[in-house]
Formats: C-alpha cells, sequence, structure tokens
C-alpha cells in the first residue's frame, strides 16, 4: 500500500513538475562576423536534435554559402560543433528545411541560387534512413529536385489581379506584370523554394510549403508517394505573401499563414485549403503583425496553436511566441523570445523554427544577429511558459 502511494506521489510530482514554467536557452555556436541564417530544428527519434541553417559571407550572391548543421545530443546535453551538411561548390545554398516522416526517413529539402536572383532558385533534396550518429552529416540514400508546374497560375493570376490590370497607374502596372509572368512558362517553373517544415496529412500526402520572390506568392509541393516525385498545387496568389507555414484545423482545413512582402498595412497574410493543399483561397491580411519576416506556426500535441513571429511592423528587434486554443481564431497568451516592440535596438532576432518534442517541449531555432556577430538561438519552452506572459 505504502509503495502504491509513493507511486501515486511520484506521479503527481511529475504532473506538477510538468505544469511550471519552462525556459532553457543558449547559442548553438558562438557568434560569428560570418552570415549565419534561417534555421530549421527537427528531434530524432533516439531524443537528440539536428538544426541546420545556411552559412557565408552573404545569401543570394555570395557563392561561398553552404548548409551548415549541428546536433544536440542528449546523452551529453550539449552542441556538437558545426559541421557541412550540403555544399554545391560555386553556388549560393540558402533557406534549408528538416522534415522526419512517419517511415522516420530524414529529408533535408534547400534550394541553389543558380545565378545570383532568388528567382533562379532550384529545390534540392535528400533522403536518410541513417542519421542517428553522434558526429557529422547523415548519409544519404537519395538525392534529387523537386521541380514545379504551378496549377492554374495563370488563371489564378487572373482571378486576383484581373481587375486591376484594367485601370492605370502603379497598382495596374504591377497587376500587368503578374499576368505577364504566370504566362511565362520558364519563369513560372523556376525559383520556389523552401522556408518552412514540410509536414505529412493524415492521407499519407507530403506537403512542403514553398514561396516565388519573383512573383510574391506561395506554393506547395505535394508528394503522394513518400517524396520520390513531386506536384505544385495552385499558387497562394495575393498582393506579397511569401514563406507559407501551414497548420491543419480538426476538421481537415488547412490554414498558411505568410509572410508580408507587399505594401502596409504590414500583416501576416492567410490562405486556406480544404482539398488537402491543392487548391488554396486568395491570400488576405490578418490582424497579425509582420514587419516582412518569415513567422512559423505549429499544432501542439494538444490542439493547441503556437505561432512565432516579430510583432512589429517594421525592423526585427522583438521575437514573440503566442499560443491559440481556437485554431487561431484568437491569440489570448504571448511572451517575448527576445526584445519587446516598444525597445528598439541594433540587432535581429528572427526566421524562427518551431516543433514539438516527444516529452511535450516546445523547441525553437531562429537567427541571432547582435553588434557582435551572428549565431543561431535555441530556446526549450513550454506553454505555461508563454501564458505566464512577459515578466
Amino acid at each position: 500500500m505504502d509503495s502504491m502511494k509513493s507511486l501515486v506521489l511520484l506521479a503527481l510530482a511529475a504532473v506538477a513538475a510538468s505544469a511550471q514554467p519552462l525556459y532553457q536557452g543558449e547559442l548553438i555556436f558562438p557568434l560569428e562576423k560570418i552570415h549565419n541564417h534561417s534555421s530549421s530544428v527537427v528531434e530524432l527519434p533516439n531524443g537528440d536534435l539536428l538544426v541546420c541553417w545556411f552559412h557565408g559571407s552573404g545569401e543570394r550572391t555570395a557563392d561561398d554559402t553552404l548548409i551548415n548543421a549541428a546536433r544536440w545530443i542528449k546523452r551529453t546535453g550539449k552542441w556538437t560543433a558545426p559541421f557541412v551538411l550540403a555544399d554545391t561548390p560555386g553556388f549560393p545554398e540558402t533557406n534549408p528545411t528538416l522534415f522526419i516522416d512517419s517511415k522516420q526517413r530524414l529529408f533535408l529539402f534547400w534550394p541553389v541560387i543558380i545565378a545570383h536572383q532568388w528567382e533562379t532558385a532550384l529545390m534540392k533534396y535528400r533522403i536518410s534512413t541513417d542519421y542517428q550518429q553522434e558526429s557529422g552529416p547523415p548519409k544519404w540514400s537519395h538525392q534529387d529536385n523537386v521541380l514545379l508546374i504551378p496549377k492554374n497560375i495563370l488563371e489564378k493570376t487572373k482571378e486576383v489581379f484581373g481587375k486591376d490590370a484594367e485601370g492605370t497607374g502603379k497598382e495596374a502596372e504591377h497587376a500587368k506584370r503578374q499576368i505577364e509572368k504566370a504566362g511565362d512558362m520558364y519563369f513560372s517553373r523556376m525559383g520556389w523554394f523552401t522556408r518552412t517544415h514540410a509536414q505529412e496529412l493524415p492521407s499519407g500526402r507530403i506537403l512542403l510549403p514553398m514561396y516565388s520572390d519573383g512573383y510574391s506568392y506561395g506554393i506547395m509541393g505535394i508528394s503522394d508517394d513518400g517524396g520520390y516525385t513531386w506536384t505544385a498545387s495552385e499558387p497562394l496568389v495575393g498582393n506579397g505573401n511569401i514563406q507559407p507555414s501551414v497548420v491543419r484545423k480538426k476538421d481537415g482545413t488547412l490554414v498558411a499563414y505568410m509572410r508580408d512582402n507587399g505594401p502596409p498595412p504590414k500583416r501576416a497574410h492567410m490562405s486556406t485549403s480544404k482539398d488537402d493543399g491543392v487548391s488554396w483561397t486568395p491570400a488576405h491580411d490578418t490582424e497579425i503583425l509582420n514587419p516582412g519576416t518569415s513567422l512559423e506556426a505549429i499544432v501542439l500535441k494538444n490542439g493547441h496553436w503556437i505561432m512565432v513571429y516579430n510583432d512589429l511592423e517594421s525592423k526585427r528587434h522583438s521575437l514573440v511566441a503566442a499560443i491559440s486554443d481556437d485554431e487561431g481564431a484568437t491569440w489570448k497568451w504571448r511572451r517575448h523570445l527576445d526584445g519587446r516592440p516598444d525597445k528598439p535596438i541594433n540587432s535581429e532576432f528572427h526566421y524562427p523554427s518551431v516543433m514539438q518534442a516527444k516529452d511535450g517541449a516546445i523547441h525553437v531555432t531562429y537567427s541571432y544577429f547582435v553588434p557582435d556577430g551572428k549565431s543561431i538561438k535555441h530556446v526549450r519552452i513550454n506553454e505555461d511558459w508563454v501564458k505566464a506572459g512577459d515578466q
């Protein structure tokens, strides 16, 4: 009886401990003067973490830019030194994203920038089943390109911009250019690339959120055969909506939140799909502030949503985590991971990558730019920490 009582008390203590606000944070590697940006984090089946980002002297015009990675080893509780995950000599490589599917295969997606312009991005990807060693890169078993033919891109562009194209002035000229580009076969098939996590839908479909800076549209890469062949969704068309992050409602509706790459007001854009990501509504502004920078939202195990984003209309000195318990209708709880919107500083905390581990902890990695250098920061939090609000 006493042993049973002890077990019950231990269980209650564990539950109580798990309900306490949790925050742990550290830089994955020391600050560097070189550019380190756009990370992606996943938990491996053995409980280790794998994070990747791009590293070099710049972005699309810097031919030394490659994909770096580091591992957090559960056994030691420490990060390894960074190592090269992918490098195409002579070409810049940016915006990598990691994904582990239901078969526990690790995917790496990343674009190679062919001609120093974002619209010349060529998407590459690799698959590994042997990746849980404590040092060095995974052993890759498959590599290919993600080539897309956007579905109904001209029709969707005309649907959104056709009326404006009939007028005069700057808006009309922009609308005409969008329609002209949508009718260009080469332009419409090049330049789509990643930023946020892929996900596997209940149907088994893999959905890979992508976007084009040439159009300022989002799109979805779709695979129904485990990632070996890819087709394109319809584009997510609007006035400057890129870098989609997708969450799935309980009724199956997909919601894509996107960076605002267009004119004021600076707000995150949103589009929805009711057919597993093939067709999407025209993108529209939400009430979520966005200064033209990446955000990510995920569905937590309890059905709540978390979004990490810059709660500003300009600059990137404030990064917040927000929780919704009503599938994005409201975001009742917020807490800042770094910075504050009302305290401008000469630093940037941006491009978050978000995932929830098997133990329930929420992991966020993000670009950490301060006057002394650049790194990727990792934080481990829980809902209770966010709900406690700024202290």
